[in-house]
């Protein structure tokens, strides 16, 4: 069965850009051992970092089927850093990578402990929505 994690964080304007540069290069060295350990086991499905939310913009479409932005939302208070979309088989396994996920090094080396979302990745809708 499919997951994903993901990682919801701080604001933007807190955390990870204002940490010293050796504790950045060990959670980047943490991320890439994992996703590396992951592709391994053939549990990687796929794993992306995102941009800060002064990037984004919220897009609909307008009456005429034309886009409509709006953004960039710089102060909100968590926002989506990253996700993995793993294949395991069992949801067990899901929530100890999303454990091990949490417990990544943050300044001075801590775990960080942070909060991630684990959701089935059904392939499809379920058969009495068809």
């Amino acid at each position: 069965m499919k997951y994903i994690l993901m990682m919801n964080t701080m604001r933007a304007s807190q955390g990870v850009p204002s940490w010293p540069q050796s504790d950045l290069q060990a959670h980047i060295a943490f991320m890439m051992g994992l996703i590396k350990e992951l592709q391994e086991s053939k549990e990687l499905v796929s794993a992306e970092g995102l941009s800060f939310p002064d990037q984004a913009k919220l897009v609909r479409a307008g009456k005429d089927g034309m886009p409509i932005t709006d953004g960039v939302f710089p102060e909100s208070k968590e926002f989506l850093a990253g996700f993995w979309i793993v294949d395991v088989d069992s949801p067990e396994r899901a929530y100890m990578l999303a454990a091990r996920i949490s417990a990544a090094p943050g300044p001075g080396g801590a775990p960080l402990n942070m909060p991630i979302e684990v959701r089935p990745v059904p392939s499809g809708p379920p058969p009495e929505m068809l």
